[in-house]
C-alpha cells in the first residue's frame, strides 16, 4: 500500500475522533479551550522546528508584509473555525459539525470557481447543486439555516483557499498562525489566572493534562496529512477526506446519542449523494486523463 494513503487516513481518523477529546474538556469554556489549543500548539510546533532546524523561513517572512497579512487573516479564520467546532461539540451539535465537513469539498469547488477562476466540470456542478438542495431541505425542515455547518465549511474553505496560495508549508504555516494568536491567548489566560479564574487555577490535574496535549493533537494530524498529500493523487485524497465527517456523524448519533430527527435524514442523504457524484466524477476524470497519457 502507498504509505501516503496510510498517513492521510490516519490524519482523517484523528480529526474524526476529535469530539472524543473535546468531550474530555467539556467543563472548560470553548473560548478557553481554543486559547489553550493555540498556545500549546505553538509550543509543540516550535519544538518540532527546533529538532528539524527549520528556521530559515522566519527571516524571509518577516520582510514580506503581504504574506504576514495573509497569514493574519488565515489565523483569524482558523481560530474562528476552532471556536465554532469546540462549541458545537460541547453543546451536543456533533452531527451538525459533521455536516459542515461533509459539504466542505463542494464549498471548495465554488471558492475555486469564484477566486481562482477554476472551471468545474459538469459533474462537479451537479454535485454542488445536489448538496445545495440538501442544505435547503435542512433549512426548511428546521426553520433556520444550519449555521454551524455553514460557518465550519465556509471558514475552513476560505482558510484552505488562503493556504493554497500561501508560500509556506503546513508546519511553517501553523507555526506562523499560532505565533500571531498565542500572545493574545497567553495574556488572556494569564489575566484569568491572576483573577483566580480559568482551568489553570480551578481545573484538576486531569483537565490540565488534557489541555496540554491539545498541542500535539493539533499538529500531528496536520503533519500526517501534509506527508500523505505529497504521496497520493488529489482524487484519492478527496475520497479519504470523508473518513473524518463520517466518524463525527457516527459519534454524534451512536455514542453521544444526539437527537436526529428522521426528517433531517433526507437532507443528509442528498449531501451524501452529492459526495458520491463528486467522488465518482473525480475518479472518472482522473482515470480518463491517465488513459489519455498512455
Amino acid at each position: 500500500m502507498n504509505p501516503g494513503i496510510l498517513y492521510a487516513a490516519l490524519a482523517y481518523v484523528a480529526w474524526g475522533l476529535f469530539p472524543l477529546y473535546f468531550k474530555q474538556v467539556a467543563d472548560v469554556p470553548s473560548l478557553e479551550v481554543v486559547m489553550h489549543r493555540t498556545l500549546w500548539s505553538l509550543v509543540f510546533v516550535l519544538v518540532v522546528l527546533l529538532v528539524r532546524r527549520q528556521w530559515v523561513w522566519m527571516g524571509t517572512v518577516l520582510h514580506q508584509p503581504r504574506v504576514l497579512a495573509a497569514f493574519a487573516l488565515s489565523a483569524v479564520l482558523l481560530s474562528g473555525n476552532w471556536l465554532t467546532y469546540v462549541w458545537a461539540v460541547q453543546n451536543q451539535h456533533v452531527v451538525d459539525a459533521s455536516l459542515g465537513y461533509f459539504i466542505l469539498p463542494l464549498v471548495n469547488v465554488a471558492l475555486g470557481f469564484v477566486f481562482l477562476h477554476e472551471r468545474p466540470r459538469a459533474g462537479q456542478w451537479l454535485a454542488v447543486a445536489v448538496a445545495a438542495a440538501g442544505v435547503l431541505w435542512l433549512t426548511v425542515q428546521a426553520g433556520r439555516l444550519p449555521w454551524i455547518a455553514l460557518v465550519l465549511a465556509s471558514s475552513f474553505g476560505f482558510y484552505g483557499l488562503l493556504r493554497k496560495v500561501a508560500s509556506l508549508g503546513a508546519l511553517e504555516g501553523l507555526a506562523l498562525e499560532t505565533m500571531m494568536l498565542a500572545p493574545l491567548a497567553a495574556v488572556v489566560l494569564g489575566w484569568w489566572a491572576w483573577q483566580g479564574q480559568g482551568a489553570m487555577v480551578q481545573g484538576d490535574g486531569a483537565t490540565l493534562g488534557w489541555l496540554l496535549v491539545a498541542g500535539p493533537l493539533t499538529a500531528v494530524p496536520l503533519l500526517l496529512f501534509a506527508a500523505g498529500a505529497r504521496l497520493i493523487p488529489m482524487s484519492t485524497l478527496g475520497i479519504l477526506q470523508y473518513i473524518s465527517p463520517s466518524l463525527q456523524f457516527a459519534l454524534g448519533v451512536w455514542v453521544f446519542h444526539e437527537v436526529f430527527d428522521p426528517a433531517r435524514l433526507v437532507g443528509f442523504v442528498l449531501i451524501w449523494a452529492a459526495l458520491c457524484v463528486y467522488s465518482a466524477e473525480g475518479w472518472w476524470s482522473a482515470h480518463r486523463a491517465e488513459a489519455a497519457s498512455l
